[in-house]
């Protein structure tokens, strides 16, 4: 009980080979309420190993990095940690090939290097939290963009044999760009029964993100390119997942 209204403090890994870029975002977590370093890192290697001894609750790492690749430590980091990270690849150009390859592999989100301070850090704690970093229509024009330049798509049949109707449904929902709210109108149903079923088909298919659902409903053939609405005007930018 003496715990009772403890700040919840999020501990956050800077993985960058940029000496200056690594030092001015661990300046801005140091100087945040609710967030501290949990490590610094110049490589992929680094990254590795310090996410295992460290556990940190988020990842923030440049998707190019000298040796080892942001991908590569991406992938290593989410098949050794226990718990999983949340991890946030840091990039240049938003429809960068190597953003779609971090989506697939469980990348949870992405920010450009240039995300003002402020944005960077409300979007770690948001992360952390267990929200997408940006709205599911995002991922899908990430998405769309690489399966018209002749990404491969629908290459693994069968892949989605272990899902129920319902889940099937909702993955190709969320596959389309919809919000769990716009999922639980669309299906009439309840948002809590949607988390539900949001849940159980991630942890069907080992999905790490709701980013990551996305790329499957497109790669497995359960959406198409077009297939996808238009996000309604207003629309939040965030969907708790």
């Amino acid at each position: 009980m003496g715990d009772e209204g403890a700040a919840t403090v999020t501990s956050v890994l800077i993985v960058d080979d940029q000496v200056l870029i690594r030092a001015g975002i661990a300046a801005l977590v140091r100087a945040t309420d609710g967030l501290e370093v949990a490590g610094e890192a110049a490589t992929g290697e680094e990254a590795v190993d310090l996410a295992a001894r460290r556990t940190p609750d988020v990842v923030l790492m440049d998707i190019r990095l000298p040796g080892m690749s942001g991908i590569a430590a991406l992938e290593r980091i989410l098949a050794a940690a226990a718990p999983k990270p949340k991890v946030v690849m840091l990039t240049v150009y938003d429809l960068d090939q190597y953003v779609y390859a971090a989506l697939r592999a469980g990348a949870s989100g992405f920010l450009l290097k240039d995300t003002p301070p402020e944005r960077l850090l409300t979007a770690v704690k948001q992360i952390a939290e267990g929200e997408m970093l940006f709205a599911p229509t995002v991922t899908r024009r990430l998405v769309e963009s690489f399966a018209r330049q002749g990404e491969p798509v629908g290459g693994q049949p069968g892949t989605l044999e272990g899902l129920t109707a319902r889940e099937r449904d909702v993955l190709h929902l969320v596959g389309r760009g919809l919000t769990n709210d716009q999922i639980a109108e669309r299906l009439v149903v309840s948002i809590a029964t949607v988390k539900t079923h949001v849940n159980r088909m991630m942890a069907k298919l080992a999905l790490t993100s709701r980013a990551q659902a996305v790329v499957v409903a497109y790669e497995s053939g359960l959406v198409t390119v077009g297939d996808a609405p238009h996000p309604a005007p207003g629309s939040p930018g965030l969907d708790p997942a």
